[in-house]
C-alpha cells in the first residue's frame, strides 16, 4: 500500500520544517562549523536511520561542498580510519549519540568526548543539526519517498 506523503498532505508543516532546518544550518555555520562537517553529520545520521532519500540528497550536497568520495565511502566506519579531523570526530560522536539516544551514561560519555573539542556553540549546533536531519529522515521514511534515477 502506498503511503501518504506527509510533506505533500500538510505542506505548511513541511515548509515550517524546511525553514527551521535552514535556521539550524545558519546557526551551525555561525558557530564555526563548515558545510562539509554539517553534511557529514547529515549523511552519518541518515546512514544510521536508513533513509535513502536523505542519503541521496546529502551525499550530493557533501560532494558539492568539496567532500571526497573516499571519506564518504568510509563514513559508516569513521572510527576505524584516520581520515577525519578531531572536530569532525567530535561532531560525529555527538550526532550518533543524539540519533541513538542510548542510556544516560552513554549520552554523558559521548557529550564529554565531544566537549573536549567543540565549543558550547558548536555542541549546541551539532545537536540541532542531528535533531533536524533525524526529523527529515522520519518524514521521508514514513512517507516512503522514492529515490529515483537521475
Amino acid at each position: 500500500m502506498a503511503r501518504v506523503h506527509i510533506d505533500k498532505r500538510h505542506p505548511g508543516s513541511y515548509r515550517a520544517s524546511v525553514k527551521w532546518a535552514t535556521a539550524v544550518g545558519h546557526d551551525a555555520e555561525q558557530a564555526g562549523l563548515d558545510r562539509i562537517l554539517i553534511e557529514l553529520v547529515n549523511v552519518r545520521v541518515s546512514q544510521i536511520n536508513g533513509c535513502a532519500t536523505c542519503l541521496d540528497v546529502h551525499v550530493r550536497r557533501a560532494m558539492k561542498a568539496g567532500e571526497s568520495e573516499r571519506r564518504l565511502g568510509v563514513l559508516a566506519a569513521w572510527r576505524d580510519t584516520e581520515l577525519f579531523t578531531d572536530t569532525e570526530r567530535a561532531a560525529l560522536t555527538l550526532a550518533e549519540s543524539v540519533t541513538r539516544l542510548g542510556d544516560d551514561a552513554a549520552q554523558d560519555r559521548a557529550y564529554a568526548e565531544a566537549a573536549e573539542v567543540l565549543t558550547e556553540d558548536q555542541l549546541s549546533a551539532v545537536t540541532w543539526v542531528a535533531i533536524a536531519i533525524n526529523a527529515f529522515n522520519r518524514i521521508s521514511i514514513v512517507s516512503q519517498h522514492p529515490v529515483v534515477p537521475r
